[in-house]
């Protein structure tokens, strides 16, 4: 298992410290020109668009009709908030210092142009198979490469995505829960496991209409909670606030001034992880969350592509930033545990809450994260089912169901590096599949972008 750990970190080596990093950014910059910066011109119109079409009485969603455009956001978010922004801000500062929240936030404003790019072009090219509206990554891969060789790429995407947020995905999202609740209340991880791998089968099972349905319920409410518990442990240490964003912005460029020097990070390492984190916590590049809004009832496929620029907003630009301060407030960063070794993941979020609740703040974060990548484990479970489906078809998806299950189950269990790295290595897999058919169709995006200008 050691060597396994060993080489899968030396893969991520080669693949985040440069190539994934210039190709992320770079992708977003390009998009960014392309629509005259559409993340910062049209949020408004974004924000209407995303709020304006919230109602109680939606129809339900369907394999057959789709969902509408805020069941769709809703979905997305469901995936994009999870463990990501407990867990995973965490990690990334631990590894790369306060300065890689900053990285972070760079990732999200240009990733804000890349995921308009992905949700547009799933509308673009969404389209209905065997009575059933599909749409995806896939479908605009095969049309940005024709032929044979466009099937292959949309082949090898759709397995890299199963893996990566079917398996791998979820066993992170699984991981965090395992620990969170084995601190906060002694219950042994692998108990939690066969619990929460039982409940997700349950809704598994019940299909689309039954995973939208709880992303419905749960994202919303859990979101006010944990932005109303995250206020109190902030404002109990408000005096710290400047400090906090001090070194995060002087961590970016100069970590060795900042806590950062304890930890042991370069400005490389700041990048590397805010980068990779990041990608992780937002989605934007990694073709995941087009799967949901190329299911979305709208009028025009930029109309999709302006709402889900709000996802991203609000999940890196709104929420992340709870988390940060409240860890960075609270001084819990590089505090080590009984071994010697730096506290880090879900654990250390725990401790950030803690120093104000007390024993209680194990218990908050715990059931956060429980609902967040509960929420989050359907979400990819709903992604990677398309891509399920689209290679083997129906007969497969019990299979499938059954699987995601039992690596939920198992990820509880696992050591936290391992399932961290192991993501990490697949969701830089898939990316690059995903970008290249946004780099060719860059001209549909831009052509979609400006007639809805003049219609608008």
């Amino acid at each position: 298992m050691e060597w396994f750990s060993n080489l899968v970190v030396s893969i991520n080596a080669v693949l985040w410290d440069v190539f994934l990093i210039l190709l992320l950014c770079g992708v977003g910059i390009y998009f960014t020109i392309l629509t005259k910066g559409v993340q910062f011109r049209l949020f408004k119109q974004s924000f209407k668009l995303t709020f304006g079409s919230i109602t109680l009485r939606g129809n339900a969603a369907s394999d057959k009709e789709g969902m509408t455009s805020f069941q769709s956001l809703i979905t997305s978010v469901s995936a994009q908030i999870g463990t990501g922004n407990l867990a995973g801000v965490a990690t990334a500062m631990v590894s790369g210092g306060p300065g890689a929240v900053f990285w972070m936030w760079v990732s999200a404003i240009l990733g804000m142009a890349t995921i308009y790019a992905e949700a547009t072009l799933a509308q673009r090219y969404k389209t209905t198979k065997n009575g059933e509206l599909v749409g995806g990554p896939v479908y605009y891969i095969r049309a940005a490469i024709k032929g044979r060789t466009g099937r292959v790429v949309a082949a090898v995407f759709a397995l890299l995505l199963i893996m990566a947020l079917g398996f791998m995905g979820n066993m992170v999202q699984a991981n965090s829960v395992g620990g969170a609740m084995e601190t906060a209340f002694g219950i042994p991880s692998e108990i939690i496991g066969i619990g929460l791998a039982l409940i997700c089968l349950l809704v598994f099972l019940g299909g689309v209409k039954r995973i939208v349905a709880v992303a419905e319920k749960v994202v919303p409410f859990m979101a006010v909670f944990f932005t109303l518990a995250s206020f109190v442990v902030i404002g109990a240490n408000f005096s710290n606030i400047i400090p906090a964003f001090h070194d995060i912005f002087v961590g970016a460029f100069y970590p060795q001034a900042v806590l950062g020097g304890v930890l042991g990070v370069s400005v490389q390492q700041a990048i590397r992880f805010g980068i990779a984190r990041g990608l992780f916590t937002h989605e934007a590049g990694m073709g995941s969350t087009p799967h949901a809004h190329a299911l979305a009832r709208v009028k025009d496929p930029c109309d999709q592509g302006l709402v889900a620029m709000m996802g991203v907003f609000i999940d890196t630009i709104v929420l992340l930033p709870l988390t940060v301060l409240a860890i960075l407030t609270s001084g819990v960063l590089g505090s080590a545990d009984a071994n010697g070794e730096f506290v880090t993941g879900i654990q250390l979020t725990q401790a950030a809450y803690a120093q104000v609740f007390g024993q209680f703040g194990y218990v908050i974060i715990a059931i956060c994260v429980l609902f967040f990548a509960f929420a989050t484990i359907m979400g990819w479970y709903f992604f990677g089912l398309a891509n399920v489906k689209y290679l083997f078809g129906k007969k497969a998806v019990p299979f499938y169901a059954i699987l995601v299950a039992v690596f939920v189950g198992v990820g509880c269990a696992l050591k936290v590096d391992l399932v961290w790295n192991l993501a990490d290595l697949f969701n830089g897999l898939m990316v690059i599949p995903n970008i290249l058919a946004l780099i060719i169709l860059g001209g549909v995006v831009a052509r979609l972008t400006k007639n809805w200008g003049s219609r608008s």
